[in-house]
């Protein structure tokens, strides 16, 4: 059988595609000088543009620690939700620090590193109402973003005669908390920091619905280079800067769960 030119090229690159590229050691990255981290930079507080347009926040400061520690530059290049794995694996970057949850799919693609940072979601309301366990949420109404893991956790734990309450984005979620529209909501850490920002003391956490991990993502094999980062991540948690960069962009010490060493 002749293959076309067309068909052949096709078939290479499916080939491309499937298997990702030979991974950066720590020496090949330290030769060259600089390491290529893949960032988002539209997910507040762990990835934003600054005001001069430069990439910011907690994962732009855990890179840049990273960086210092190799002796190398960093050179950030910003990803999206969809491209950061293809750009890790197709080489365009090093490794991801990129707000990347540990999850069993995401482990068949991609190496993790140790947690770095993550999210709590929780069920969060008004302080002088007993919504201690999900079977007290009887009778109460409670407000959720529209087809969001809150949405999901809330949802798989409230009990009959529970009314959720769906809202397009958590900007209106919150609204309805703070007007008393809702007596509680899910939502995660992130939006409780900010809650609490400018309605202290007006509400608290009731339990806790799940947590997701963060890790650094690195290519499939790159032992050397995973050994270096999680190096780094125990020094960082164990001399207090990472806990500097929760409390920074986060405004809350770093969570148990993620704080925890080996």
């Amino acid at each position: 059988m002749t293959f076309t030119r067309r068909a052949a090229l096709a078939l290479l690159t499916a080939a491309t595609l499937a298997a990702p590229l030979a991974a950066a050691t720590p020496d090949e990255i330290k030769s060259k000088g600089s390491v290529n981290v893949g960032m988002l930079v539209d997910f507040p507080p762990f990835g934003i543009m600054d005001a001069s347009g430069k990439p910011d926040g907690y994962d732009a400061d855990v890179a840049k620690l990273l960086a210092d520690d190799l002796g190398v530059t960093l050179n950030i290049v910003p990803v999206t939700g969809p491209n950061r794995i293809p750009y890790l694996l197709s080489g365009q970057v090093d490794l991801l620090v990129a707000s990347l949850g540990i999850t069993p799919e995401r482990a068949e693609r991609v190496d993790f590193s140790e947690p770095y940072a993550g999210i709590a979601i929780a069920v969060y309301g008004l302080t002088d109402v007993d919504l201690s366990a999900p079977e007290k949420l009887a009778g109460h109404t409670i407000g959720v973003t529209r087809a969001s893991t809150q949405d999901s956790a809330v949802t798989a734990v409230a009990p009959d005669g529970a009314t959720i309450q769906r809202f397009d984005d958590d900007a209106s979620a919150v609204q309805a908390l703070l007007s008393g529209q809702v007596e509680a909501i899910g939502v995660s850490n992130i939006i409780i920091n900010q809650i609490e920002q400018v309605a202290p003391g007006r509400f608290d956490v009731k339990f806790d619905l799940s947590q997701q991990k963060q890790g650094i993502a690195v290519p499939p094999g790159s032992d050397a280079l995973l050994a270096e980062i999680n190096a780094f991540l125990e020094k960082i948690k164990a001399d207090g800067k990472l806990n500097e960069i929760h409390e920074k962009w986060l405004g809350s010490p770093l969570p148990d769960f993620v704080s925890a060493t080996n």
